[in-house]
């Protein structure tokens, strides 16, 4: 087998624990075959990464986004969220072409790299595109097709279901397994109920997941309570959706009973905390879903809404707004924070990644400690929640092999990404307009 040894730096172990510790990865299968001290691992690595005054930790999950819309980062800010779709996103999203998708979603992996991200959820259109980037990069990914029948004929509603559902039946397990896939309604409030139903019926008939916003603003849920007398949760359990392997992006305005349904379900809600506060949309209740076991995940949904795909940025701010949402400076500490990144968005996704332990897929950064801003080092795993930035992530692994060696990419050409990335952008705008 092809070996490659992660040497001299110390641990992040599964119980946040800290240990001086080399990794040695089997590139074969993609897995991490030891963790231990240096001197007990005796065989020779074809390939050493250096982490020398570094920390390996877990490569991120970002279990919640729309990867393209890197190209609208910045096109329109401050604004709710109905408001900013209709009258800007939605304009603009309209005149993407299959190729500003491929730009949108290479400049995406180029910035998941860069910060540490080995596995990112996309929900948009024109996902074959983004596979084949998913392809080159060497990233991880689970993919879908997002739907919706609202605004569209019957006919035209349907065929999106169906191109949603024929993508994760035909794009399940490409790249050597790195990509996966699943069934994506938009919301509960955009897909009618009778193209709802079948298409859950159809993802799990299929083994497949299901991926869906829900409850991300008053106003999706005041017109499902109106309407149907439940609450969307309750909606969501009546035609199928809470299965173990769905999982739920926002989840902010959720009572107690829909958390009990989560946690009952085994269904993962993925908390957007920088999305959700740029837009106002409200602060998820992160702590009481802790509390009652549900499985919570992190993601930092699209760039035009947070605006950057810097995962340790997205830990800072869950604890933070966990913290004040909560009114308790105890709750969402460092610990789960780190682990809705890490082991909560594995386990939405459905990736065996999330931990450095043997077994476990060789998804791993290695976080550099010699900056100002990371001294004294009292409390690594609370540096990681509050000080660390993606920037100071030196080295990604992701399924064995060195994306980011020494923060310099190594299957992409990054500087041609973001010129080809600021032209399309300019482009795209000009359309617009």
């Amino acid at each position: 087998m092809n070996t490659l040894r992660i040497a001299n730096g110390r641990v992040l172990r599964p119980d946040h624990s800290i240990a001086a510790a080399d990794v040695l990865i089997d590139q074969s299968t993609g897995e991490i075959e030891r963790v231990a001290a240096p001197e007990e691992i005796d065989a020779a690595a074809d390939e050493t990464l250096d982490a020398d005054g570094g920390l390996v930790v877990p490569g991120l999950v970002n279990a919640h986004g729309h990867a393209p819309m890197t190209l609208l980062r910045g096109y329109a800010d401050d604004k709710p969220l109905d408001a900013w779709l209709q009258e800007d996103i939605w304009p603009a999203e309209g005149e993407l072409t299959a190729e500003d998708i491929r730009v949108g979603t290479e400049l995406a992996a180029v910035e998941m790299i860069r910060t540490g991200t080995t596995g990112f959820v996309d929900m948009y259109f024109e996902e074959p595109h983004v596979a084949g980037v998913v392809e080159e990069s060497g990233l991880r990914a689970l993919l879908g097709h997002g739907f919706v029948s609202v605004g569209k004929s019957d006919e035209d509603a349907r065929e999106d279901m169906e191109k949603s559902v024929n993508f994760a039946d035909q794009y399940d397990g490409l790249a050597g397994g790195r990509i996966s896939t699943a069934v994506m309604p938009h919301s509960l409030t955009t897909v009618n109920e009778e193209l709802l139903r079948e298409a859950v019926e159809r993802a799990h008939e299929a083994d497949l997941p299901v991926h869906i916003h829900a409850n991300e603003t008053e106003d999706e849920v005041a017109p499902i309570v109106d309407e149907r007398g439940v609450r969307p949760l309750e909606y969501a359990e009546d035609v199928g959706l809470l299965e173990d392997d769905d999982f739920l992006a926002h989840c902010v305005h959720i009572d107690d009973a829909e958390i009990d349904l989560l946690a009952d379900s085994g269904a993962v809600a993925v908390h957007c905390p920088a999305s959700n506060a740029k837009l106002a949309s409200g602060i998820a209740p992160v702590a009481e879903m802790l509390d009652a076991g549900v499985t919570v995940g992190l993601g930092t949904d699209g760039a035009a809404s947070n605006n950057d795909l810097d995962m340790f940025d997205e830990i800072r701010d869950a604890a933070m707004l966990g913290k004040l949402g909560a009114d308790d400076a105890a709750a969402v500490p460092a610990s789960a924070a780190i682990r809705m990144a890490t082991e909560g968005s594995a386990a939405a996704l459905g990736f065996d990644s999330g931990r450095v332990e043997a077994g476990a897929n060789a998804d791993l950064a290695v976080v550099d400690l010699d900056a100002a801003h990371l001294t004294p080092q009292h409390d690594l795993v609370s540096h990681l929640a509050y000080a660390t930035s993606g920037q100071d992530v030196r080295h990604t692994v992701c399924d064995g092999q060195v994306l980011m060696e020494d923060r310099e990419i190594q299957t992409l050409d990054a500087e041609a990404v973001t010129e080809r990335a600021e032209e399309q952008a300019a482009a795209v705008a000009d359309r617009v307009e």
